[in-house]
This record gives structure tokens, sequence and C-alpha cells, in this order.
């Protein structure tokens, strides 16, 4: 085992990906596993060598990746029925991936062997046996997963004590169980890894599932009652509800239960590391996910604002800036002056009884009557700031926009788009052929202002979204559209209301590039 006090182990890149929606690339994989190895995760379990061409590539491309902290593991099931272990092609599989560290998984409910692989209580002994000696004698370290482990355990539990036992006999060096179908309780497993201790064997690790939404309280507790390797993935993916959420569980471990763990200095990559994986499977991360998540520390009611910037270790469980995270006060018609002091405070020292401060909270509330939500763009309020302290300057002056769509018989629907402003005095024309009409106005406007502001170049929108505030009017409708800009490092969100779609995104538009002038582009050139 690991010097570790708790060994972490990593099934991203397995278990992960049995996730609905998440798929990654051989580049994905290869990038993540160094993010991985950098973060000081002690097993990364890589996949199993015969189940694509994809997947061997893996095993032969990380080796060239001179990974300094993680121990890469191929995965595989115990030897067939009657075939000895050194002429199973699974088997040799694993050992032809040249891993340091193999995961070999077997059967541990009696239903399972009887019903599924279709043998006898004692042949699957002998298949246990024979795979992971064979595989120790070639110089591996053996992680034994006794597949629906709890389940057998309930069902027959000298017979899941008799796996337990012939494994550590035949030289695993870890024996995790698992709760595969997730259905056993935190007290459950905790009650089970007890009743263990009077056995001598081999280190106990587990790996749960999250299908009763207590994957992560049952591995925590697992280690209370003795286990010394966790596994789980990163964000909780993997089939069905998930896995053990490890951007959960490590936090936990370490700066809760004070437990020592290879990677406990590295903690503030944690929510790089979330976000890393989330960016690779093109999925949005989870905003409210513990921890790691986007709104994790964030505030939205006044009196919560207020204590925050008086003490806020009484409002937080823990400091934002241990996990890589930071707090938000969101903008909403719950703030108190409070929080608007706290966001004008970038502009100097402003106290809640100021002309200004009562300025922008009125005018805050009566933009929400009017269906703006702030609490989730809080660039578009950036820019409403600055104006009311005029500190605003506009990257352009609008002078027209036109834009006109178009159909043929069963080809798509084209957008032509024409936009006429002003930039730095000089007037510029911009021209786009898009999808949509959104698309096409995005486009027409970074053609117009690209020439003159290169810097827009870096800067891509990643996300748009449309809420209509009130359906009963139909088509004419009021609409609110948020949009997300990029410049690769830092992320900003915007948002219009009107009840021309295309006018609410123009607005999110303007917004956004307004914002990153402001902030960032006029902020360097002082």
């Amino acid at each position: 085992m690991n010097k570790s006090e708790i060994a972490v182990f990593d099934t991203t890149l397995r278990d992960g990906t049995q996730g609905t929606g998440i798929n990654f690339t051989l580049k994905d994989k290869l990038e993540i596993a160094e993010f991985l190895d950098n973060f000081r995760i002690d097993y990364i379990e890589g996949g199993f060598p015969l189940a694509s061409e994809k997947e061997a590539a893996f095993f032969q491309e990380v080796k060239k990746l001179n990974l300094k902290n993680s121990k890469i593991c191929s995965f595989g099931s115990t030897r067939r029925p009657g075939i000895p272990a050194s002429q199973d092609t699974n088997i040799n599989a694993l050992l032809q991936a040249e891993t340091p560290a193999v995961v070999v998984v077997g059967k541990s409910w009696d239903a399972h062997v009887t019903q599924v692989i279709g043998t006898d209580l004692e042949e699957n002994l002998e298949m246990i046996r024979d795979s992971i000696s064979y595989m120790k004698s070639e110089g591996r370290e053996i992680i034994f997963d006794l597949e629906h482990f709890f389940d057998g355990y309930k069902g027959n539990p000298e017979y899941s004590k008799r796996i337990l036992t012939c494994a550590s006999e035949a030289g695993a060096d870890c024996l995790v169980m698992c709760d595969t179908n997730g259905g056993t309780l935190p007290q459950e497993a905790a009650g089970i890894i007890t009743e263990l201790k009077t056995l001598s064997l081999a280190p106990l690790g587990v790996h749960f599932h999250n299908d009763t939404g207590t994957a992560v309280a049952a591995s925590l507790l697992s280690v209370d009652a003795g286990a010394v390797h966790v596994q789980g993935t990163v964000n909780g993916w993997g089939e069905r509800s998930g896995n053990a959420n490890l951007c959960v569980i490590i936090p936990n471990l370490s700066l809760k239960m004070q437990k020592k763990l290879s990677c406990s200095n590295n903690m503030t990559e944690l929510t790089k590391l979330s976000r890393f994986c989330a960016e690779k499977a093109n999925i949005i991360p989870e905003k409210n996910q513990p921890y790691v998540g986007e709104t994790a520390f964030n505030h939205k009611a006044g009196q919560h604002a207020d204590v925050i910037s008086k003490a806020p270790e009484l409002m937080e469980h823990l400091d934002s800036s241990l996990i890589g995270n930071s707090r938000k006060i969101l903008l909403s018609e719950l703030a108190g002056k409070s929080t608007i002091v706290r966001k004008l405070s970038k502009y100097g020292e402003y106290d809640k009884r100021s002309e200004i401060v009562d300025e922008l909270t009125q005018r805050l509330k009566q933009k929400e009557i009017e269906g703006y939500e702030y609490e989730a763009a809080e660039a578009s309020f950036d820019v409403i700031m600055r104006k009311a302290l005029n500190k605003f300057q506009p990257l352009f002056e609008l002078q027209n926009y036109h834009l006109e769509s178009h159909k043929t018989m069963t080809s798509k629907s084209k957008t032509v788009g024409r936009l006429f402003l002003k930039a730095k005095g000089i007037e510029h024309m911009g021209a786009a052929v898009g999808e949509g009409p959104v698309d096409t106005l995005n486009a027409s406007l970074r053609d117009a202002l690209i020439p003159s502001f290169p810097f827009l170049k870096e800067l891509h929108l990643i996300d748009y979204r449309v809420r209509v505030l009130n359906p009963e009017d139909a088509t004419a409708a009021r609409v609110r559209v948020f949009i997300t800009y990029t410049d690769n490092e830092n992320s900003w969100d915007t948002v219009g209301v009107s009840e021309n779609i295309i006018e609410a995104s123009w607005e999110a538009l303007i917004d956004a590039l307004n914002y990153y002038y402001n902030n960032f582009i006029l902020k360097d050139q002082k």
C-alpha cells in the first residue's frame, strides 16, 4: 500500500466513462491522467486493455508520459472457469499492458457465481486464487475488486469471508469491497467492515456506487471502520447514478477527518481538477456540487452577505480558497445594501448609507422586476456599476444592424447579417452568414471589431441560454437571455431581456464585450 494513511484510487477513465454522456478521446484520457498524476492521486485505473483499440492504445501511450506520482492500473476479470490463468486471454492482456498495478475483479456474491458465470463456488475460489497468484508471480501489485461484495455478504457471509481469505492468501495487496448495484446504506457497510476485523486479511478498500445517494457517506464511514483504500471518480461520474465523488471524498478525508493523503498538499488544485475533467468530457459542471461547484460558496440573502462581510467563518464551513474555489455574493431582490457595498469594493470604499449604494440597490430591484437576473450574470451588473460611477468606456457605438433569414426547399436555413458601428472614432462594417440570427449577429460583430481590437480573437461564446418569462403571452412573450464568454482563463456571464430575442441577445453580447474591455484591456493599459 501507499505510504499515505488512506490511498485514493481514481476510476474516472474506466468506471466514469460508463456514465451517460461521458466520452473521452485518447488525448483526453492521457491529459486527465497527467492532471491526476500532478494532483498526486495514488492510483489511476485506465480501463480494460481488450475493450477497444483506444483502450489498448492508452496503455501504450501512457508509458511515454513519465508519470511521477500515480500508479496506472489495468482492469479485468479473473480467469474463466476451467482455464489456467497462464493461458487466459484476458489475464495475459492485463500483463501485456505492463502497468505496475493490476485490478482484478472477481465474483463475491454466490448467486452471481452460479447464475451468471455458471460455475460452482469452489471453482470460483480457485479462479480467484489462480488469477491473483499468477499475476503476483509476474511482479504486479494486485488490487482485488470483490464485485457485489456487500450483497453477497448479506446473503452468505461465510462464503464472502472465504473469498477474502482466499484472495489474501493468494497475495492480493488490497481487497476492495464493491457495492456494485449501489444499494448498501452507509451504516450497513461500516458494520460489515467492523465484523471483518477479526479476520487476518490484506488491507481493505471500498468502491461505492451512488444509487441511494449515499456513496460518499458510505466511503467515509468505511474509512472510520477500517478501510484504507477508497475508490471513486472525479465529479461522481459513473453508470446509473454515478460513483462515489472523489471531489467530495478527498476534502472530507483530508480537511475534515484529518487523514493523511498523498494529495493533501495539492488540495488547492481540486476545483481545477473537477472543471478540467468536465471540459474534457464536454459537459457543463454541476454548479451546486459540494466544495468544487460554482455555487458551493455563493451567498444570496442580504442577511447572509452581511454576516460574510463581518465574520465569514460563521456562514461557511470551510475557506473556499483551500480547495481552489471562491466565494460569490449574489445579486438579487433578496440582496441588501451590504451586497452592493461588497460589489463596489473593487472601485473604492463605500458606506451602506451612501447615495450611490442606494441608487444601485434600487436599480437592482427595478431591473429584476423587469425580468433581469444578475445572480447568474454579474458581468452585466458590473457594467451597470461602472456606468453609475462614471468609470465605463464603451468598446463601440452601434449605428445599425440588419439580419435576414432565408430557407430554400430542403436546405438548412441561413441568416445573413450586416452591422455598422463606430469605434475609436472610425466607422466599421461587419458581415457574416450563420445558422441562426444570434450566431450571425455575434460573427458580424467580431468581423467588424477584430481588425481594430485583435484581443477579441481570444474571446469565445461558450454558452447561450434562453428563458421565456411570461409564456402566457405566447409569441409576444418577454425572454431573458444569458450568455457565457471566456478568454480560456476567465469566464463571465451577462444577461439581456426583451420581447425580441435578438435584442435580448444583443444586449447580453455587448455587455460581455464591454465587461472584458473595461476590466481587462483598459486596466492593463493604465
